[in-house]
C-alpha cells in the first residue's frame, strides 16, 4: 500500500499574518497542495494558519493535530482534526504519518518538534526524509549546536536548508520521490 504524500510544517503559533513566517508558511502549503501533496500541521495560529490557509487557497487537504488539553480553538482553515490527549501523542501524531517536514522559525515547541524528528533521523527510528528548515535563523543555530553540543557533521547532514518556501518545497518534492 502506497502512503500518502504528507508534509507537516513547523512554526511559532506567535507569528502574525504580517511576520515573514507566515508569508513563507502560506507560501509552502500553497506550492505543496499545487503537488498534490497533504499538510499536516499543529492546527493552531501563527506559521500553523498559514500553511493550512495556504493549501486551503489551491484547494489542498490539510490535517491539524490539536490537543484536548489547549483552549484554544484551531485555526478555520483546517478540513480534518485529529485530536490528541497529550503532547506526545500529538508530536508522534505529527511525525509518523509524513514522508517530509518544513521547519520554520518558532519558539521552544518548534524546537522540541524539530529535535524529536532529527533525533527519530539520527537513530533511525524513522526512515530517511527531507527535514528542511526554512528561514534563515536556522544556519547559525545549528552552528551553535555543533559548537556548544555533542553534534556531528553526518547529524547535520541529515538536514537541509532553505531560503525561500519555493527552495523548500523543491528539496521536500526530490527528495520523498520514492514516497509517491
Amino acid at each position: 500500500m502506497t502512503k500518502e504524500r504528507i508534509v507537516t510544517i513547523f512554526g511559532g503559533a506567535r507569528c502574525g499574518q504580517e511576520s515573514e513566517e507566515y508569508s513563507q508558511a502560506r507560501r509552502a502549503g500553497q506550492l505543496l497542495a499545487e503537488a498534490g501533496i497533504t499538510i499536516c500541521t499543529g492546527g493552531y495560529l501563527g506559521v500553523m494558519e498559514g500553511a493550512s490557509r495556504g493549501a486551503r487557497e489551491r484547494g489542498g487537504r490539510v490535517l491539524g493535530v490539536v490537543m484536548n488539553q489547549f483552549k484554544a480553538e484551531p485555526n478555520r482553515y483546517l478540513t480534518e482534526k485529529v485530536a490528541s490527549a497529550h503532547f506526545y501523542e500529538r508530536l508522534q501524531n505529527l511525525i509518523t504519518r509524513s514522508v517530509g517536514f518544513i521547519a520554520i522559525r518558532g519558539g521552544a515547541g518548534t524546537v522540541t518538534e524539530l529535535s524529536l524528528v532529527w533525533n527519530k533521523l539520527q537513530t533511525g527510528v524513522i526512515e530517511r526524509c527531507p527535514l528542511v528548515l526554512l528561514g534563515d535563523c536556522w544556519p547559525p543555530i545549528v552552528e551553535a549546536f555543533r559548537r556548544n553540543l555533542v553534534v556531528s557533521e553526518s547529524d547535520v547532514a541529515l538536514l537541509d536548508f532553505a531560503r525561500t518556501a519555493e527552495e523548500a518545497v523543491g528539496i521536500i518534492l526530490e527528495k520523498s520521490k520514492g514516497e509517491a
